[in-house]
């Protein structure tokens, strides 16, 4: 399997990922676990490395499924998981009926990271995507807070899930500080 470098970081991925999110959430009822496991360790055996969840498939089903499944992989595999939208039951995270409840502040990016290490089974995320840009949340606050889970261990990487290049202008940013460690982008229409 060809590899890829994300990014000036260094981080290593096969060509070709697996997205996850159909396995147990948006496109149908969530398919058997142990079959799920399967698969994805397959995938691995075929020399797929790079892995994508997020907290909103389920909301966390999904990264539990994924965190048991890579277990033994550790090390040897890429898991790129997201955050960003508000799960309270009452809310619409990804506005299906109505404008998506984003939530990029800074406690609500701590918090998801602390659970979604346990979920997932691994020290540190690998990869660490803000799902949807928050226009209420500055992108430098958001950046910053990944930043400082960096130094803390807790992520390795730092990436935009379906952003705009204007997020990165100078015009809407003049302050490009925590924007610096920004290593990877990914739009909707990536997946296989």
């Amino acid at each position: 399997m060809k590899k890829r470098k994300l990014g000036k970081s260094g981080l290593e991925v096969s060509a070709l990922g697996l997205g996850c999110m159909g396995m147990s959430f948006s496109y149908g009822p969530p398919k058997d676990k142990q079959e799920m496991i399967s698969l994805i360790r397959s995938a691995v055996e075929l020399g797929v490395t790079f892995f994508d969840t997020a907290e909103v498939y389920g909301p966390y089903i999904n990264e539990e499924l994924v965190g048991e499944a890579l277990e033994p992989f550790k090390g040897k595999v890429v898991i790129a998981t997201k955050f960003g939208f508000n799960n309270d039951p009452s809310n619409d995270p990804r506005g299906m009926s109505g404008k998506p409840a984003l939530n990029s502040r800074p406690d609500n990016i701590r918090k998801v990271a602390e659970a979604s290490l346990k979920r997932l089974r691994v020290e540190a995320i690998d990869l660490f995507y803000q799902h949807r840009v928050d226009l209420n949340v500055p992108i430098e606050d958001v950046a910053g807070t990944v930043k400082e889970l960096i130094k803390e261990g807790k992520v390795k990487h730092f990436g935009l899930s379906e952003a705009s290049a204007r997020i990165f202008s100078v015009d809407q940013n003049p302050r490009e500080g925590n924007l610096a460690d920004y290593r990877g982008a990914r739009n909707r229409f990536c997946s296989l």
